[in-house]
């Protein structure tokens, strides 16, 4: 198991694009090529769909022979097949995750959130994501796999291979005022939001009570960026899982809407002011 897998996702999702093109190219249909290798009929369309977890070298190698792809193409195409047969550390959290998000986060080289009544995971303090858990209503079990599995995504935002996302949150006011834990707790929350917003490629908004009813987003969105040919993806959040919004026409309503909550929060700058402000009131109270 990878402690990261770094760019299995998105790896898997390029593999069953360039089959498709070489089959479309090679001008069969996806059951041809199913007849012609004694394949179950279905099995190439579940590739191009990119519904596997991890691909079979014998499998890709026969359909680059079929596909009698050139050199440049078959080395491309293997090495996509090889990176996205690693197995990440999301493969054990099948009882937490049940789709590829944290692939996908994990790949992206732009992550957008915006969170209207709780802080964003990757920006919640360890203390944060107990409390959050066991307001859940969940069993003990879940609840420690569940911190452990939102602990273990927040780490990509420290790795040092040049592969770190850049991250643009949008939280609210109301998302930091609930009463939980000690004071101390929620001040620590308060300043890890300063300490995160000084990393480089680290942009943190925040919509204040004082300037109305924010026009844009009402609900928990994340939008994914990727390098390259990939479209951006937007998973949303509610109380019973994250689920994907891959349409194009939804996506780009959800960054539209994204951009005008960007446009009436305060600044990263001003927003660590205010934080840092909100924290001094938890220390005198």
């Amino acid at each position: 198991m990878s402690e990261d897998a770094y760019g299995a996702t998105i790896a898997k999702l390029r593999l069953a694009r360039r089959l498709t093109e070489l089959r479309v190219d090679a001008g069969y249909t996806a059951n041809h090529v199913c007849d012609m290798l004694n394949w179950g009929r279905g099995k190439v369309g579940r590739f191009e769909a990119n519904q596997w977890k991890r691909p079979e070298m014998s499998d890709i190698r026969d359909l680059l022979r079929f596909y009698e792809a050139d050199d440049y193409s078959t080395r491309e195409i293997e090495a996509l097949a090889l990176q996205a047969r690693v197995r990440p550390w999301w493969r054990d959290f099948h009882d937490i995750f049940d789709n590829e998000f944290p692939g996908f986060e994990a790949d992206a080289s732009r992550i957008r959130v915006f969170f209207p009544l709780v802080v964003p995971g990757l920006l919640q303090t360890a203390d944060y994501v107990d409390a959050l858990m066991r307001s859940a209503g969940k069993p003990p079990a879940w609840r420690r796999r569940a911190t452990e599995a939102r602990l273990r995504r927040q780490q990509i935002l420290e790795r040092e291979n040049g592969t770190t996302p850049q991250l643009q949150a949008v939280i609210t006011e109301a998302s930091l005022l609930y009463r939980w834990g000690s004071r101390a707790d929620r001040r620590d929350q308060l300043l890890h939001l300063v300490e995160m917003g000084e990393r480089k490629g680290v942009n943190v908004h925040l919509q204040r009570f004082a300037d109305g009813p924010p026009p844009g987003l009402f609900s928990a969105v994340q939008i994914f960026d990727y390098e390259g040919r990939e479209a951006s993806l937007v998973f949303t959040e509610h109380d019973y899982g994250i689920q994907e919004v891959s349409d194009a026409e939804y996506v780009n309503s959800y960054i539209d809407s994204f951009d005008r909550a960007v446009d009436v929060a305060l600044e990263p700058r001003d927003t660590a002011v205010y934080l840092k402000q909100l924290s001094e009131r938890l220390e005198l109270s």
